[in-house]
């Protein structure tokens, strides 16, 4: 499964330290529905009922200018949560994936693409 969203997630540093959790909560809720919108129609039209035991996900962030970014500020949190929710992931627990961050440039289309594989714990 591919998923395709326009814009980048913000970084957790940006909610690092700051007192006011509801910045936080609402880009939450913003980018884990539009994930677990996409991921359910994406799994309507494959026709795939349950969520493997085990899956392989692959983030790739294109960015919008080559500015240095540490791949820890964007672990997926948001997007593994839309993923679980929509049922493409059976959890987003080490028990269940294996996730590979990457980031690159795209300075017409920042994007996130998240591509979910059905694989084995290897």
């Amino acid at each position: 499964m591919r998923l395709v969203l326009n814009g980048v997630p913000p970084s957790l540093n940006r909610f690092a330290g700051r007192l006011n959790g509801w910045e936080y909560r609402g880009e939450k809720e913003r980018w884990t529905s539009a994930v677990q919108w996409l991921a359910k129609r994406e799994l309507a039209r494959l026709g795939r009922p349950a969520a493997p035991d085990f899956a392989h996900v692959a983030i790739t962030y294109f960015f919008p200018d080559r500015r240095r970014r540490d791949p820890d500020n964007y672990g997926g949190k948001f997007l593994l949560d839309g993923l679980t929710k929509a049922g493409a992931i059976r959890d987003d627990s080490f028990a269940h994936i294996a996730l590979t961050v990457r980031g690159d440039t795209d300075r017409k289309r920042p994007r996130t693409e998240i591509v979910v594989t059905e694989g084995d714990k290897k």
